[in-house]
């Protein structure tokens, strides 16, 4: 299985394939609303208006995995236009840990050269991916996406 297999919900309940994003750098992120680190939403939104014309793509998933996200998607996708004037489209809020965790974090959970199923420990996770469709790094929340530009500029070389 590989990530391009994925299919996932978006905002209106819709399944959509994860094909589609074949060729594009990807940043795939869970997202929370009421978290210390929501404001890297910004950082987000940033990297989204400065490198989609190249190929670049934000994948959000808002969870509510940690308590931080109470409001239904739509809430959720107002308050991000609203608060960041985030322009990169949310996808359905899922679960990213445990057995309801939805297939696509099952999935990058264990993306890693060993295999091992490694729980996602907080909001703002983030999993870039090549055009190949590969993970090719995992950063936590403390990782702000400014940190990633050197390595999303080599991505999109």
């Amino acid at each position: 299985m590989m990530l391009y297999d994925f299919k996932v919900k978006n905002i209106k309940g819709e399944w959509i394939a994860l094909s589609q994003y074949q060729n594009k750098v990807l940043l795939i992120v869970n997202t929370a609303t009421h978290c210390g680190y929501t404001k890297q939403y910004q950082g987000l939104q940033n990297l989204y208006e400065r490198y989609q014309s190249q190929g670049f793509d934000i994948l959000d998933f808002p969870s509510n995995s940690f308590n931080q996200t109470p409001e239904d998607i739509e809430e959720i996708a107002s308050f991000c236009n609203l608060t960041f004037k985030t322009t990169f489209i949310p996808f359905a809020k899922i679960d990213v840990n445990g057995n309801a965790a939805d297939p696509l974090y099952q999935y990058l959970r264990t993306a890693n050269p060993t295999g091992t199923d490694m729980k996602i420990e907080w909001n703002f996770t983030k999993f870039l991916i090549n055009r190949q469709g590969h993970v090719v790094s995992r950063y936590n929340a403390k990782t702000t996406p400014e940190m990633l530009i050197a390595e999303i500029e080599s991505l999109l070389a």
